[in-house]
């Protein structure tokens, strides 16, 4: 199942194009253009993330985080305009899981909702518990653990963020240089253009059957990986 963001952001081409990254990173996107919207939204839909604007048409951003938070446990990442220390503050205090400002560079953009998303894994998954669940395979995010039949195998953190990357990104595409942002953010491991295909092999030599011909993470050419659910 792939991660549902709502995206509540009232200036169509900022987001169009905040749509369209999201999508290309394998998230689904419910987008509002108003808190009205965003409210129908939040009681049609399971949302595993709220993108909020703070000045939005019909009211105030800080306080839609209010009553949301009065009634589920979504993680919520404030986007505006403005860069005041008291704003800043009062999104957190408010309950805001971050708060990222206008105009942001994408790579820090992804990198912020997926730190956000790790630290809100256990609330994500379809169990309820701390856990990601894949064909065979169970990952425990809490513990860094990986269980295939309720056998453990041992994980590398390297190989613990590369599972939690693919398992929470199920049938997208992700080329080298997503995966390098996400499992090597300040790049210090990444010493030359194999390692992400050494990692991945090393990987596979774990979970798959049959490493040669993987079931699970899947090659494809010119492009990337994808995780076959």
């Amino acid at each position: 199942m792939s991660l549902r963001i709502l995206l509540v952001e009232d200036d169509d081409s900022l987001h169009r194009g905040i749509q369209f990254t999201l999508q290309q990173e394998g998230f689904e996107v419910v987008g509002a253009r108003n808190l009205a919207e965003a409210r129908n939204a939040l009681s049609q839909h399971e949302i595993h993330l709220l993108l909020l604007d703070v000045q939005l048409p019909d009211g105030n951003g800080f306080d839609f985080c209010e009553r949301v938070r009065q009634e589920r446990d979504v993680p919520i990442i404030f986007l505006t305009a403005s860069d005041q220390e008291f704003d800043i503050v009062r999104g957190l205090d408010l309950g805001g899981d971050d708060y990222i400002t206008k105009p942001f560079r994408l790579r820090e953009f992804l990198s912020r909702i997926q730190a956000v998303l790790r630290r809100r894994g256990p609330s994500l998954t379809s169990r309820g518990e701390d856990t990601l669940v894949s064909g065979s395979l169970t990952l425990h995010i809490g513990e860094m653990r990986l269980d295939k039949l309720g056998k453990d195998l041992p994980l590398s953190v390297t190989e613990f963020r590369l599972m939690l990357l693919f398992m929470t990104h199920p049938r997208a595409v992700l080329s080298r240089d997503q995966i390098i942002q996400h499992v090597w953010p300040d790049g210090a491991e990444v010493l030359d253009d194999n390692t992400v295909a050494v990692n991945i092999r090393r990987l596979r030599e774990k979970i798959e059957e049959d490493p040669q011909n993987p079931q699970y993470i899947i090659t494809v050419r010119g492009a990337g990986y994808r995780w076959n659910v």
